[in-house]
């Protein structure tokens, strides 16, 4: 560590800069029209190394109209005509009363209009134009001057404000992310798992290497004589599902008189590196089930998956499905995938090259590292998971906010590299899971089409990760002989929040259809909007395929699986490092 941390911190800003591939704009949207060669400015040496061209003259034509801009740009600099724009990153009065910041501001967006027209005129198949598209937006969005104290008029105005102050704080918070190899988007010291989030009151009744099953102490006076086993994503921590009181939805599904169970999964250390995605299925969501049966004395259960978890709960199901077994008495998958045709921005990340090689380095063994994961999400949204925290932690040395779901967000997991790998493969790229009989998991030929029991689907609108409509796909996919009672219903908002809308604070929307249709634009131009909270609507679908009302348990677990110790259990707690 250098002896003068704040020649530290302004070096390491400089170089960024210094160092970025499009540090030359004109340069690089110019090219031989402003005197360089192609081969040497990072925009074609890009499209190069993905092999893709642009046509010379739809170039020349963008050049064309750039340097128009531009000149003109420099025309109302010379006659001292401020710019307008309309950008949140350059909201603050600073940026636009300032002739030099507003004109710096004026320029970067025309560099950034031009470089993504350019990603969108090159010659390529659509696969490569949206990896281009992709990159070619990281490195426009790494460079706005927002995210550079030489260029950022607030933060430098925060310095004279708290004389030096705030650039001594946002070091020391810089050195700090350096040292946990992650950025803080929120502070981490307001919250403690099991202290005040994941606080539902319940215990461990059963667990494996691979999870701990919580069984929550019922709220309500009557149960449904069905239980509700939930399995959450395995890539994220369950806590997404039970934050604090207000926002939990374990506490509501309680609340509305579920027997709940919970699946916790275990965040994998080099004792599980060698855990395949059968062992997800079997010793995982299999014996979940099985469990929750043999406690609850009940043949049939209401199953929940979120995300990952859907899959994994879906591929368990139509394992016993081909068992001759039937354990569900309903279905619901909140923003999963089983038909994987289009898998939104993160398609960008699977092609053959890169799926071959994770599985050169992770199928025969290995973790694949929960700060890649982060990493990878956090890229689909730079903006706001990336820069805005560069700009307010370090540059203003801002102290981030106390905030549960992005304290969930920075509690990432490690995943086994034979289960990604398999995932990664059979899923993302070529898409065999809704094959029928195409793979073979756990000793059975898999068909989810045999999945024999209704189904609640739920996607959201703006979801990134798990588009809508690809959500809505698994109604055509699961239990098709009784399609008629399918439910899908659509949330306002994205992956997360679109699921995380407390009935209790009615805010947001959602779309519902009691028409039966097979495509999903069809299904939304018919669909009627609803204020608030969808959960109700899943609530009422529960208590359709909950049985009857009975006297709760009168204790956790049963004689056989008793209390381990106290929910949410140890593993939740490990931290992956």
């Amino acid at each position: 560590m250098s002896e003068n941390p704040q020649a530290q911190y302004v070096t390491w800003l400089q170089e960024m800069m210094q160092q970025h591939p499009l540090q030359n704009w004109a340069q690089q949207l110019g090219g031989n029209a402003a005197g360089g060669s192609h081969s040497d400015t990072s925009i074609f040496k890009l499209l190069q190394d993905f092999g893709a061209e642009i046509d010379p003259q739809v170039l020349g034509r963008l050049q064309s109209e750039y340097f128009l801009e531009l000149g003109q740009l420099w025309q109302n600099f010379l006659n001292s005509k401020l710019p307008q724009f309309d950008d949140k990153r350059f909201s603050s009065p600073d940026w636009h009363s300032q002739t030099s910041y507003a004109y710096n501001v004026a320029v970067y967006l025309l560099n950034a209009r031009f470089l993504s027209l350019i990603a969108e005129s090159v010659q390529a198949p659509e696969k490569k134009r949206q990896q281009i598209r992709f990159a070619v937006q990281q490195v426009v969005d790494a460079m706005s001057p927002a995210n550079f104290l030489v260029s950022n008029p607030e933060a430098q105005a925060k310095i004279i404000e708290t004389r030096g102050e705030s650039l001594v704080q946002g070091m020391n918070q810089m050195l700090g992310d350096l040292q946990k190899g992650r950025i803080s988007l929120t502070d981490e010291s307001a919250f403690e798992v099991g202290k005040n989030v994941a606080t539902t009151p319940g215990a461990v009744v059963f667990e494996n290497r691979l999870f701990q099953l919580i069984h929550y102490r019922p709220i309500a006076k009557a149960v449904h004589q069905r239980p509700l086993l939930m399995i959450p994503p395995c890539i994220n921590k369950f806590y997404i599902l039970d934050l604090q009181p207000e926002n939990s939805l374990v506490r509501y599904a309680l609340e509305q008189g579920n027997n709940v169970f919970l699946v916790s999964w275990a965040n994998p250390s080099e004792a599980l590196a060698d855990v395949t995605w059968d062992d997800y299925i079997e010793q995982g969501a299999i014996k979940a089930i099985e469990v929750v049966q043999e406690i609850s004395r009940q043949p049939q259960i209401n199953t929940f998956g979120f995300c990952v978890g859907g899959t994994i709960l879906s591929t368990a199901l139509a394992v016993l499905a081909d068992r001759g077994l039937a354990p569900a008495s309903s279905v619901t998958l909140l923003t999963t995938l089983l038909d994987f045709s289009d898998t939104g921005v993160l398609d960008v990340f699977v092609d053959e090259a890169q799926v071959s090689l994770r599985e050169q380095s992770l199928a025969s063994g290995g973790l694949l590292p929960a700060r890649e994961l982060a990493s990878t999400f956090s890229s689909l949204r730079p903006n706001d998971l990336v820069w805005n925290y560069v700009q307010s932690n370090y540059l203003k040395g801002q102290k981030p906010a106390a905030f549960d779901l992005l304290y969930w967000n920075s509690d990432s997991t490690n995943l086994p590299g034979p289960m990604f790998c398999w995932y990664l493969r059979n899923t993302y790229l070529e898409n065999s899971l809704k094959e029928k009989g195409k793979l073979n998991v756990a000793g059975s030929a898999l068909d989810l089409s045999k999945i024999d029991a209704p189904a609640f689907i739920f996607g959201s609108r703006e979801d990134h990760i798990v588009p809508w409509k690809s959500a809505f796909a698994s109604t055509q996919i699961l239990n098709p002989k009784k399609k008629k009672n399918n439910r899908f219903v659509l949330g306002a908002s994205g992956h997360i929040a679109g699921v995380i809308n407390p009935a209790s604070k009615n805010k947001r929307s959602y779309w519902i259809n009691e028409s039966n249709k097979n495509e999903a634009q069809a299904w939304f131009d018919s669909a009627t909007e609803c204020a608030g909270s969808w959960w109700p609507q899943w609530s009422q679908f529960l208590a359709e395929h909950g049985g009857k009302m009975l006297k709760p348990p009168s204790q956790l677990g049963d004689e056989f699986f008793s209390e381990i110790e106290p929910a949410p259990g140890r593993y939740v707690k490990v931290r992956a490092t």
